[in-house]
């Protein structure tokens, strides 16, 4: 996988499948059939994540998780299918079991300052997808130094470390998605990839960021908005929006091109129809001096270009020059 080239798009199904392990297999064949490049899960032992005195939040944990022998058909069912499969660790036991399964680990904003996970995860040696929600740029770079320490040498300078823009709100509304903070990164993190992952809703940042540099994008997905009042499923993209989302930022690629100024082909074959030559503006007699007065510019192929009067100015013609004629430069002295 080479994460330098084009945008790597990843359907996060995260827990939209709440818990039901057939609707996990759907979403990714259906994430698959929108074309995006890779599913991501989220694993978790709810005791190694969230306290029990939040009795809300652990009893949905309970409810949605899925276990480990389930992430592994998972897995075995995304490579059939054709789709990279990764999920985010929010333990050690569960980053520990992944590690059998997938060559992508991401680390959520929310454990960006996780170190003894961080720590498990990068002894792996594996691509790292560092989300940056709930951090400044000096907590990013204390992040990914912290990772580096734990990496071979040769691997400290190969694009393995991937930084995404994040905004941790559900949903990140319009003025808060800061995704210029996209080229901030880019400039900051030369060394590394630079993605986004999206908490608002629609799609339209995801693909403004594919125009500021994001190389990653990551979105919510979901069969069905309204499937529960699970709040990630009004982020997310549905079938007919994450294929439309993908076929967006895939002509965005063709029409971004690599960034060089000059003529494209089809210029080259308009070029002798669009410029100008330096013509005669009137009937312009054998012998005489030609005077600026006596210049016109016309869209005509082969003549002296614009910019060239001063080879003509005050030169006596050796013939006739008729109006509407091109001057050469031989038939004046």
């Amino acid at each position: 996988m080479n994460l330098s080239k084009r945008t790597f798009i990843v359907a996060e199904i995260g827990n939209n499948h709440e818990g039901n392990f057939n609707s996990a297999k759907k979403l990714i064949y259906t994430a698959k059939k929108c074309g995006a490049d890779a599913v991501k899960f989220q694993t978790f032992i709810p005791d190694y994540f969230v306290s029990k005195s939040n009795i809300q939040r652990y009893k949905q944990l309970e409810k949605f998780k899925l276990t480990f022998n389930q992430f592994k058909k998972l897995a075995n069912y995304s490579k059939k299918v054709g789709i990279t499969f990764f999920s985010t660790p929010f333990d050690i036991k569960s980053a520990e079991f992944l590690n059998k399964l997938q060559k992508i680990f991401k680390i959520a904003s929310s454990d960006n300052n996780f170190f003894p996970l961080i720590e498990t995860v990068a002894k792996f040696n594996k691509t790292i997808f560092l989300s940056t929600g709930l951090a400044n740029i000096e907590q990013i770079t204390i992040a990914k130094n912290f990772i580096l320490k734990f990496w071979k040498k040769k691997l400290k300078n190969s694009k393995k470390l991937a930084i995404l823009h994040c905004v941790s709100s559900y949903p990140v509304i319009e003025p808060e998605a800061n995704l210029l903070a996209i080229k901030t990164l880019k400039k900051k993190f030369s060394d590394c990839i630079i993605g986004y992952s999206d908490h608002t809703q629609g799609i339209l940042a995801p693909v403004i960021a594919v125009t500021l540099g994001a190389k990653i994008i990551e979105k919510h997905f979901t069969l069905n908005k309204s499937f529960s009042n699970f709040r990630d499923h009004k982020i997310s993209a549905d079938p007919r929006e994450m294929r439309k989302m993908i076929n967006s930022i895939r002509k965005i690629e063709v029409m971004l091109g690599n960034g060089k100024k000059q003529l494209q082909a089809s210029e080259k074959k308009n070029i002798k129809f669009m410029r100008r030559s330096i013509v005669a503006k009137v009937n312009i007699p054998k012998g005489k001096k030609i005077e600026p007065h006596e210049l016109n510019w016309v869209r005509l192929n082969g003549g002296l270009a614009p910019g060239n009067e001063k080879k003509i100015i005050n030169k006596r013609t050796l013939y006739k020059i008729k109006l509407g004629e091109k001057i050469k430069l031989n038939r004046i002295k």
